[in-house]
């Protein structure tokens, strides 16, 4: 006789009837979609997570290694998952920081920029009384002291030429920008008569066989020049740091393999990365969010920073079981090479990015 089989509505495999939830996917067999049921699903899954986090948060602060040595074990039901805690507190860090430290970066550069671009650091008024005052300048008095005693063989028709050099070059140089290494001049005119980008490029200095990334740097220049504005280029920059992070923290990984190999595999140093970055964004966090309740001097914010090299001191030895000593000398090394090499080149290929792609 033939068992009577359900078909999962789920994953639409067949199981036998009389199961409660399907062997397969777990779904349970028969389960109305009711409001009650949507609610208590709702409900049960945020405080499934939020128990978790919360049995994971202060071992996360005050014990530092014991989450990721747990999870190595073989407990990582009773935690939280560290890619899972990673992820909740890296979005938290950057949601405070882009409402608080970016916003006002990002409007102070903004309002420099604009007093700084916008202002002739030379009024035109005073310009052009210098260049008055130029013209009724005779070079030829000036100098004949100097054709008489220095250079006797200076003629006068050579004073009136050396005259209209020097007026000439003073007109020239009163045109030329300060802050722009092109002629800011025929770039606006340019630009006021809806001339085409290629004869602007070419007016602010670009060749005719420039290459893509020349031509990009060119456009993104144009643009800026026209905006006159960098708070869209740092607000990119920032922007760009939670997906860089997701090969620095590998990198970082990479380099706690290199000083324990014979301790695990790679897997092994993510999972301790993913507990200590999360423990990073979290401090950082707590030191946005007291430091918009109440101004916190700076140097108290400095040595909470400084701070986390112990508690990652702490953390490699209890994880790696291995001396005081040899976790400080291991500690230091890799906090030197991915502070003073890691970060570093990834600011600088950030900016890259974020000034071409903003």
């Amino acid at each position: 006789m033939a068992t009577k089989q359900e078909i999962c509505k789920n994953c639409e495999k067949e199981f036998k009837k009389g199961f409660q939830f399907c062997p397969y996917c777990g779904q349970q067999a028969k389960e109305d979609l009711t409001f009650s049921v949507l609610f208590y699903n709702t409900i049960s899954n945020y405080f499934s997570f939020d128990a978790r986090f919360l049995k994971s948060f202060f071992p996360l602060m005050f014990k530092p290694g014991y989450l990721a040595q747990r999870f190595i074990e073989g407990k990582r039901l009773l935690y939280l998952h560290p890619a899972q805690m990673y992820l909740f507190i890296s979005v938290v860090f950057f949601f405070l920081l882009s409402a608080t430290v970016v916003r006002n970066q990002v409007q102070d550069l903004d309002a420099t920029l604009k007093k700084t671009l916008n202002k002739p650091i030379v009024s035109d008024s005073l310009k052009e009384k210098n260049l008055k005052a130029l013209d009724s300048v005779q070079i030829d008095s000036l100098l004949k002291p100097i054709r008489e005693n220095v250079i006797p063989g200076l003629k006068k028709e050579d004073a009136k030429a050396l005259d209209s050099l020097i007026k000439a070059s003073a007109y020239k140089s009163s045109n030329k920008t300060l802050m722009f290494d092109f002629e800011e001049n025929k770039v606006d005119s340019l630009i006021a008569l809806n001339a085409e980008d290629e004869s602007i490029y070419k007016a602010m200095g670009m060749s005719e066989d420039a290459g893509w990334v020349t031509r990009k740097f060119y456009s993104q220049a144009l643009k800026f020049y026209k905006q006159r504005s960098g708070g869209q280029i740092l607000q990119s920059f920032y922007d760009t740091i939670p997906i860089s992070l997701f090969i620095l923290l590998p990198i970082f990984a990479l380099i706690l393999k290199l000083f324990f190999r014979k301790h695990g595999s790679y897997a092994h140093h993510l999972v301790f990365s993913f507990y200590f970055f999360s423990f990073l964004f979290t401090v950082f966090s707590l030191i946005l969010l007291i430091n918009e309740i109440i101004e916190i001097p700076d140097w108290i914010d400095w040595l909470v920073v400084m701070s986390t090299f112990f508690y990652l001191l702490v953390a490699i030895k209890r994880f790696y079981r291995q001396g005081w000593f040899l976790s400080f000398i291991k500690t230091g090394m890799t906090s030197f090479i991915y502070l003073m090499f890691v970060i570093p080149i990834a600011l600088i290929m950030l900016s890259v990015v974020s000034f071409f792609f903003y």
